[in-house]
């Protein structure tokens, strides 16, 4: 970033056109700012939110770009988006989607059932790539009714159904452009695709034929700036309008203090894990599982690695959600207990792989939780890896003992039901949990059941549960409408506005 610098003739010439303004009393007034630079850590790695499981993909597109049947609001509550209604069979089997009439896709073809059956079989398919496909395996068949009218017939009850069609994995793209979305994304939404300069930011644009209430931004950038110190920088420097998920809280005082800006800390759906490899000998024994659940201390790592934001968790699961169980007594620091449990496994001289992704929080957090394991007798080996490669190898790979990442989705613990899952669990009692949940509509049944599949994995020490990720970000104190709280992983400027 070059230093700014004007010249002393450029100061004078300045100087000279606004006492010739004042004098005439003619300067105009500034007009309204129309658009807004919103900082990224990560840069996506495709603009497909069906095709990629890295959360900064939602983050630029979803809402933005991309619609699905039924949305994420701000509070976390289920919306209609492209389906303005919806009717359900008594039988919990049939859910009939009115459509909205006259939309658009950006490429100007129309919007219609064609198109809903088209992606729900395209995410539903034994080729699929969707990194949720689990969101759809309850679908016995999708049926356009009429070009507004789509009915969808599952196999069983399921009463997250309609939240699962507000993931972004679950938005609604057309078969003439699918292929294509990745690097040029069309979708329904309020804005449009303009460019992607990668490595550098993706631009996008007001849609003028949005079906919906227009947008109130012109364009929106979204930059990204993955060093926290350039991050801080850009802030200061007025680059950057806002970052909603600033990565150096340790800054977040200074902006406090600058009237310049605004604050906005909130939460989120991202539960923080030391995920360990379930099947990957010695952490196939529970012991060793339980014995680094009660080395690791997870204040020192909120502290240490968050600067103090975030909360401690003690389960897979948002402690803002109704229906969460504290847990964090049962996996509590206790070294001299983690070292009689190695002990009780047989384990001496362990080192175990402990593969790092580049947020703070990771990178931060893995060298704590290192000295932690290291006062209990285990030794790590860290290895820094960047989002494609932790992708590959950990994730897709399962080639790990270790790892941080914090899980963005939004009430996700079905995955521990999924055999082919990273940290590979897939318990069968779990998945009976998990199947009777799918099955309840009562509220109360459904918390109970949410409560019991909490307790079950934290009594199987399946990962150590580190903390609920904080939304923490700055702004421009006169942009408006940022979202405070992360429901879902995204950056909706649907309602984000400048204030005069």
């Amino acid at each position: 970033m070059k230093p700014y610098s004007t010249s002393k003739a450029a100061l004078s010439i300045l100087a000279l056109g606004m006492g010739l303004g004042l004098a005439m009393g003619s300067v105009p007034a500034m007009a309204a700012k129309m658009d807004a630079t919103i900082g990224m850590q990560l840069e996506p790695p495709n603009l497909d939110p069906t095709g990629g499981a890295a959360a900064a993909i939602d983050e630029v597109v979803y809402a933005n770009v991309f619609e699905g049947l039924t949305r994420f609001g701000a509070d976390g509550s289920i919306l209609p988006a492209l389906a303005e209604s919806w009717d359900i069979s008594e039988d919990g089997l049939t859910y009939t989607f009115n459509l909205r009439e006259g939309v658009k896709f950006h490429d100007g073809t129309d919007f219609n059932a064609e198109d809903v059956k088209f992606s729900l079989d395209r995410a539903r398919a034994d080729d699929s790539t969707n990194a949720q496909k689990a969101l759809f395996a309850d679908i016995a068949s999708v049926e356009v009714v009429d070009p507004a009218t789509v009915k969808v017939t599952l196999s069983k009850p399921n009463g997250a159904f309609l939240f699962n069609m507000a993931w972004g994995d679950a938005v609604i793209v057309a078969p003439e452009t699918a292929a294509e979305n990745a690097a040029n994304p069309v979708g329904t939404g309020p804005f449009t695709f303009t460019e992607w300069a990668k490595g550098d930011r993706v631009d996008l644009s007001r849609n003028p034929d949005y079906w919906g209430e227009a947008v109130r931004l012109d364009k929106v950038t979204f930059k990204f700036i993955s060093d926290p110190t350039a991050a801080f920088a850009a802030m200061m420097a007025g680059d950057i309008d806002a970052f909603p998920n600033f990565p150096a809280p340790e800054n977040l005082p200074q902006f406090e203090a600058d009237p310049r800006f605004s604050v906005i800390v909130g939460s989120t759906e991202g539960e923080t894990i030391l995920a360990m490899n379930n099947k990957q000998p010695p952490l196939d024994n529970i012991k060793v599982r339980e014995a680094i659940s009660h080395a690791i201390d997870r204040q020192a790592i909120i502290d240490g690695a968050m600067f103090g934001y975030g909360t401690p968790i003690g389960t897979h699961f948002a402690p803002h959600n109704p229906a969460y169980v504290d847990l964090t007594g049962q996996s509590a620091l206790d070294p001299e207990k983690a070292k009689a449990l190695l002990a009780e496994a047989g384990v001496s001289d362990l080192t175990l792989s402990l593969k790092l992704p580049p947020p703070s929080y990771a990178r931060r957090g893995g060298e704590i939780i290192a000295a932690q394991l290291r006062d209990v007798g285990i030794e790590t080996e860290i290895t820094n890896v960047e989002w494609a490669q932790w992708i590959e190898d950990v994730f897709k790979g399962k080639n790990f003992d270790l790892t941080i990442v914090s899980h963005t989705e939004p009430m996700d613990i079905g995955i521990y039901g999924r055999d082919d899952y990273y940290f590979q669990y897939g318990d069968p009692d779990f998945k009976a949990i998990m199947a009777n949940l799918d099955k309840a509509t009562d509220p109360a049944t459904r918390t109970g059941l949410m409560q019991s599949a909490q307790r079950k994995i934290a009594d199987d020490y399946v990962n150590g549960y580190l903390f609920q990720l904080a939304r923490t970000g700055v702004a421009d104190a006169k942009l408006k409408g940022i979202w405070p709280n992360s429901p879902t992983q995204a950056n909706d400027m649907t309602a984000v506005y400048w204030e005069d």
